[in-house]
């Protein structure tokens, strides 16, 4: 199982944080819209779910544990799938109804072997998330970019709706813009 070591940082000024990262030569990878379907396991594990993603890229299908709400607290495992809505008929077939149905539109940089992610969801402000292959890797990159330490999480996307933003997500069905 991989452990995911990644950051997010809240409210960010996308503008001022292009900019930045196209001054700093950062490699601009992609500008698309992401789907999901999100799934909870019969009976429901706290803090433990299945996810189906077509990033507009690939389509994969991943187990996640939020094992503790730290830098690399979560574990997850994913494989890549060749069909979004056939994945999501067979998960039916073995007992997982989707919770829900998701939609964000998402900016990716690299920036140093950094994925900087430019994250825009329903109903909250835009975000950024930063995953890498260490702790130190992505402190390096919240240094470059001059990063608000007050505005970094280590909080999931579910629960930034949540403990932030005061909205369950877990009630809304079809999240989309």
């Amino acid at each position: 199982m991989h452990t995911e070591i990644e950051e997010r940082i809240l409210e960010i000024d996308v503008d001022k944080i292009v900019k930045k990262l196209e001054s700093l030569n950062a490699k601009k990878v992609g500008d698309w819209y992401q789907k999901r379907y999100v799934y909870d396991f019969n009976p429901k594990r706290e803090d433990e779910w299945i996810r189906l993603r077509d990033t507009g890229m690939k389509i994969t299908l991943t187990y996640k544990n939020v094992e503790k709400n730290t830098i690399d607290g979560t574990k997850e495992l994913e494989i890549e799938v060749s069909n979004f809505e056939d994945t999501n008929d067979m998960l039916k077939i073995l007992g997982y109804t989707p919770r829900a149905y998701q939609e964000n539109k998402r900016i990716r940089y690299i920036l140093n072997e950094v994925e900087i992610d430019i994250d825009s969801w329903p109903m909250i402000p835009t975000y950024m998330e930063l995953e890498g292959n260490s702790v130190e890797e992505i402190k390096k990159i919240e240094e470059i970019l001059e990063i608000d330490k007050s505005k970094i999480t280590n909080l999931n996307c579910q629960s930034i709706y949540k403990d932030i933003y005061n909205i369950d997500v877990d009630s809304i069905k079809k999240l989309k813009f």
